[in-house]
């Protein structure tokens, strides 16, 4: 999942990684969540990066879906961290987990164009709209995970079913 929309970007790194979530884009998270909830999906962990707008979409999802203390930090989701640290991370975690991960673009994109996509001629270039979340199911625990994409859900239609 992509975090809610943030503040005004800063020019400093460290400026950016506090920049929170806006008023609007709590709104929109927990809404989202609730969505996501009423379709009957559930998580087992919620992983996110480091960063406060992300941390915060973390922390919303986490709430709405009463997942308590099973918010883990890891820097590698963060838009400087090393995808093969991050890969090696995925590849330990316990089977047939429900992991949510909460990061930025374009490193989520890339992550999923790793693992869906990888050696094909050209990149499948999957862009996720802030709020906008993917599941692609684990096949083969490797360096770079291979995985299969299940779903890709814009935020509009997450909203759309909130409503109904």
């Amino acid at each position: 999942m992509r975090h809610g929309e943030a503040g005004q970007r800063s020019s400093s790194l460290a400026g950016d990684r506090k920049r929170p979530l806006t008023s609007s884009g709590k709104l929109e998270v927990s809404e989202i969540a609730k969505a996501l909830k009423k379709i009957g999906l559930k998580f087992d962990l919620v992983i996110t990066s480091p960063l406060k707008r992300a941390y915060d979409t973390a922390a919303i999802v986490s709430k709405v879906f009463n997942i308590g203390n099973k918010v883990q930090i890891w820097n590698e989701l963060a838009p400087e961290g090393q995808k093969t640290d991050l890969y090696r991370k995925i590849s330990e975690l316990q089977e047939e987990s429900i992991v949510l991960m909460v990061g930025h673009q374009p490193l989520l994109g890339e992550i999923a164009n790793d693992m869906i996509h990888r050696g094909k001629s050209s990149p499948c270039n999957l862009v996720l709209k802030k709020g906008g979340i993917m599941r692609i199911r684990l096949l083969k625990r490797s360096s770079v995970p291979r995985g299969e994409l299940r779903w890709l859900i814009s935020p509009g239609l997450l909203r759309d079913v909130k409503k109904k």
